[in-house]
Parts: structure tokens; C-alpha cells; sequence
């Protein structure tokens, strides 16, 4: 007799799992990297297991969305650095839309700890000799426009695949004379994500590719480890 957590997973038994990510995140039970990293492997799940492993941490059953509050007047969160820094990175709250201003000076919004109590992230980034640079978790869809005045905005993030329901983060930029970047995971400083319950016994229900990762991992740890003494090398020496 087939194991029920083995019988194969539906489209819409995976779509029924996303909505129910989606909705964890809108509560506050996801961040925005947990919710990319879950809505991912929702749509690679073979089996109901698979399915069962990303939500076991969240309500059962899927719960309807509740109901967007407006706050009248609420104003855009702005950051701001005018000849100077200021930089958003860790857990921290995005139920309104976002703004961002550099003017000869640097803003850093690092949303992959974020929790995102919004359907969508809304950006709106102006750099005037300056730069804006936001950080989001590989595998969410970016939707850059704007203007860009002898200056630069692009994005460097791996998407998704086509078809997926995965977060949005919309950003428009006014770049004049400077940059406005949207760059993902791997194209910065890696976040440092506990290993939850769920994602162990996922890959432990891949037997060879958790062994592999871990392989891989211990030889990245080594490489890193002789980047380390070799730049404490080069200090002693004056480099």
C-alpha cells in the first residue's frame, strides 16, 4: 500500500500551498527569503511529503487572506543619504510602501530578512551622484522603471520561472549621475539563514544532494577560511 505522504502532488495542490505561504508572510510568520526560499521549493515538490514539510511550522488549512488595512494620510517610509550612508538590513517590518533617496551618498535597503505584510514591495529610489542599492532574495520577480540621467539602474537577480507565484518587488528609479541597483542573493553578502526543521528534512529526503551540499559547503568553508589568513597575511605585511 503507497505511503499517502508519497502519492504525487497536484498543480493545485502545489498553488493551494503557495496561497498558504503567501498568507503566513502577509501575518508575519515569513520573512520575505523564507517565503521566496518556500515558494520555490513549492513548485519543485513532487509528493504531498514535500508539500507537508514547508508548511508544518505554519496554521493548517489554508486561511483566506484578511483584508489589506488603509491607513488614511499614511505617508511613504523614506530613507535618506545626503552625503552620507543609511542602510535597512536584518528583521525588520514593510507594511507601507518604501522610498529611498541618495544625493552624494550611498542608501542600502537589504529586504531578504524583511517581514512583508504587503502583497508587493513598492520602491520608489532617486540617486543623484549617488547610490541606491537594494538587496532581495534570488527567485522573487523585480519590476525595474524609471529614468536614468548619465547615471545607471538595472537589476541583477535570478528570477523565478515563468508561471510562478512568487513575491514582486517594484521598484522606479530617477538615477541622475548615479546608480539604482536591485541585486539578488548571490550577488551579495550571504545571509546567514538558520537551518529550519523543514528545509533539513527536505534535503534529507534527497539523500545524495544533502550529502552533496554538504561537501560543498565544507569546501567553501575552507576556501574562505584561507581568503581569511591571507588577507590577515597581507595586513601584517602593509598591503
Amino acid at each position: 500500500m503507497t505511503d499517502p505522504g508519497e502519492l504525487r502532488a497536484s498543480d493545485a495542490e502545489r498553488e493551494a500551498v503557495v496561497e498558504q505561504l503567501r498568507v503566513a508572510s502577509v501575518d508575519g510568520r515569513l520573512t520575505l527569503a523564507e517565503l521566496t526560499d518556500r515558494t520555490e521549493a513549492a513548485y519543485s515538490a513532487t509528493t504531498h511529503a514535500e508539500l507537508a514539510l514547508l508548511t508544518q511550522d505554519l496554521p493548517s488549512g489554508a486561511m483566506p487572506a484578511p483584508a489589506p488595512v488603509h491607513h488614511e494620510g499614511r505617508k511613504r517610509r523614506w530613507y535618506v543619504g545626503v552625503m552620507g550612508d543609511a542602510k535597512r538590513r536584518g528583521t525588520w517590518r514593510i507594511d507601507q510602501e518604501l522610498g529611498a533617496v541618495a544625493v552624494m551618498g550611498d542608501v542600502v535597503l537589504d529586504l531578504r530578512e524583511a517581514e512583508v505584510r504587503t502583497d508587493m514591495v513598492d520602491i520608489t529610489a532617486v540617486s543623484v551622484m549617488g547610490d541606491v542599492k537594494i538587496i532581495v532574495p534570488d527567485g522573487v520577480n523585480v519590476d525595474l522603471d524609471g529614468v536614468a540621467v548619465m547615471g545607471d539602474k538595472k537589476v541583477d537577480v535570478l528570477e523565478a520561472a515563468p508561471g510562478m507565484n512568487v513575491p514582486v518587488v517594484r521598484v522606479r528609479a530617477y538615477a541622475v549621475m548615479g546608480d539604482v541597483k536591485v541585486i539578488g542573493d548571490s550577488r551579495a553578502q550571504p545571509l546567514q539563514r538558520g537551518f529550519a526543521a523543514w528545509r533539513e528534512h527536505w534535503r534529507r529526503l534527497h539523500g545524495e544532494d544533502w550529502r552533496a551540499l554538504g561537501r560543498q559547503m565544507r569546501q567553501e568553508g575552507r576556501e574562505l577560511g584561507r581568503q581569511l589568513r591571507e588577507e590577515r597575511r597581507n595586513l601584517r605585511r602593509g598591503y
